[in-house]
């Protein structure tokens, strides 16, 4: 009788609560599960799964130390989690539990880290502040996509039980903008920035300067800015950085832990300068202005003094604007300067970017001259290049120059997909996504020393693209790929892995607001686009 009793109140109870949720129009939450460690991109070097998962409640606090740099990466999670979660998340030096950061000495490299998580809190150590920033991207990935939104979320914010521990494999992890092609606003390129953050991306190329636009303010050479950036491809507005704008950009790079690379293109792609200035041409007489989307017609008149006046100003001038150790002297498709004048060129102006404190980096073209010592030279070549250019690139590498790998039918993430994609060019070939993950920086030149691979560099060319929209669009599935080339072990590297944790990123693009592309080869499950 009393076991009938407690039947008849089991179903009692559980009949008001059906009532209950139809009322509210309320279903029984799913059990939560959290991300499994090893789910992220890029892959890390350990993963070991155990113990309770951590529960990110209203009573969490972001403990740091007393550093500014921890401080400072404290407050940026504590603002990407805040508007989802709906909770304060404080961020305070003292306390225990919660999210730590903290700075110790260990194996972690200038980039690495080690998170651990159980039931009582999440804690990311690092060498480094680098380091920690990157174990933030690492926590992101490790709680639901819906993180990411801007409104309050229902949750829960679990993170899985156990030790992640992460170095990169390469100190190079690139991603180049063309601002010259079609240029793009500071908002723009900070918008871009966070993207690459999402997958510890270190370097932001910018290629500053081109036949169709001159980007950046040089108060030695104004008209540089204000004729030679006066248009794009297209025929359109084009516009350029203020100085302050520019270092606006260095500055946001910075707090994302990505260094600005700035590129000005010389002696070929010069167009938009020598229409600003007469002088820099041979005959002394400025072309018009150019829209189209040719290469190889313009060079500055490497015969000249005033050229080099005219660089040393430049690199001066940008040199002081920009704290990292590079700057790009492009060189590629110079095919209207003789090869004499070409190597003329490089020999007068590598020594005037070191005169100024930065190391040369250029297109792999640079090794046809004499690259100066400690110069990186960027290949973008593709599998069918001619094996001359090869070997004298891998001739370069065994003397010492340093290479960082753009091979553009792998990583120019400008090419289309498929031959219907509306976006993006196709002379390199269509990339897709396999193709663009599937090769080994390592041993894609043959011959080449180890140690001269510095990393990987995923470059946007702009001809065909006006809008943050068409950039992520072409970035995205392909970026993270070639993010995890540059950060994760070759052991790690496996397609069918792989692809399925591409997929998972999905619901997270959703969530930014990233635009994408659906790729067939990838098992998106029913969400996304």
């Amino acid at each position: 009788m009393r076991q009938h009793r407690r039947t008849l109140r089991l179903l009692g109870s559980l009949l008001l609560v059906a009532m209950a949720a139809s009322v509210t129009g309320a279903a029984p939450a799913p059990a939560a599960s959290p991300t499994p460690l090893d789910r992220v991109i890029p892959a890390p070097a350990s993963v070991t799964p155990g113990g309770s998962p951590y529960r990110i409640t209203r009573g969490t606090h972001i403990r740091v130390d007393g550093s500014r740099e921890t401080r400072g990466v404290g407050e940026y999670l504590a603002k990407i989690l805040r508007p989802s979660t709906g909770y304060r998340l404080p961020v305070a030096a003292q306390g225990a539990g919660g999210i730590r950061l903290r700075l110790a000495e260990g194996p972690f490299g200038a980039e690495g880290y080690r998170l651990d998580s159980g039931r009582s809190g999440v804690t990311i150590t690092a060498a480094k502040p680098a380091g920690l920033f990157h174990g933030v991207q690492t926590l992101r990935q490790l709680l639901p996509a819906a993180v990411e939104k801007n409104a309050v979320q229902p949750g829960p914010w679990l993170v899985a039980g156990g030790t992640i521990t992460d170095t990169p494999r390469y100190g190079w992890r690139g991603a180049m903008l063309d601002v010259s092609r079609h240029f793009f606003t500071v908002e723009q390129v900070k918008r871009y920035i966070d993207q690459l953050a999402l997958y510890k991306i270190n370097k932001l190329h910018l290629h500053l300067s081109d036949d169709q636009g001159w980007r950046i303010a040089i108060d030695s050479w104004p008209r540089l800015a204000t004729h030679g950036g006066s248009t794009e491809v297209g025929g359109g507005p084009g516009g350029f950085y203020t100085k302050a704008d520019y270092r606006e950009i260095v500055r946001y790079a910075s707090s994302r832990y990505l260094e600005v690379v700035p590129e000005i293109d010389m002696p070929g792609h010069t167009n938009a300068a020598l229409a600003s200035y007469a002088d820099l041409n041979c005959d002394g007489v400025a072309p018009p202005l150019y829209t189209g989307t040719e290469v190889g017609f313009s060079s500055l008149c490497a015969g000249k003094d005033i050229t080099y006046d005219f660089v040393d100003d430049v690199i001066r001038e940008l040199a002081a604007l920009t704290p990292g150790r590079y700057l790009h002297i492009g060189g590629d498709e110079a095919h209207s300067t003789s090869h004499e004048d070409y190597v003329k060129f490089m020999d007068r102006v590598q020594p005037i970017v070191a005169k100024y404190g930065k190391t040369v980096v250029g297109w792999h073209q640079l090794t046809g001259a004499t690259p100066a010592k400690g110069a990186l030279a960027q290949y973008w070549g593709l599998d069918g290049t001619s094996a001359e250019e090869k070997a004298r690139v891998v001739k370069a590498a065994q003397n010492g120059t340093g290479l960082i790998l753009s091979p553009a039918d792998r990583v120019y993430l400008d090419m289309k997909y498929t031959k219907e994609t509306p976006l993006g060019l196709s002379w390199a070939g269509y990339v897709e996504v396999k193709r663009s993950y599937d090769w080994d920086p390592g041993a894609y030149l043959p011959g080449v020393p180890g140690g001269a691979v510095r990393g990987v560099e995923a470059p946007m060319w702009s001809e065909t693209l006006e809008n943050s929209a068409h950039v992520e669009f072409m970035a995205f599935p392909r970026l993270p790929g070639v993010a995890e080339l540059g950060w994760s072990s070759a052991a790690s590297h496996d397609w069918e892995r792989y692809k399925g944790r591409l997929a998972a990123q999905a619901e997270r693009w959703d969530a930014l607001g990233i635009e994408w592309y659906r790729s067939p080869q990838v098992p998106w499950g029913g969400g996304g686009r």
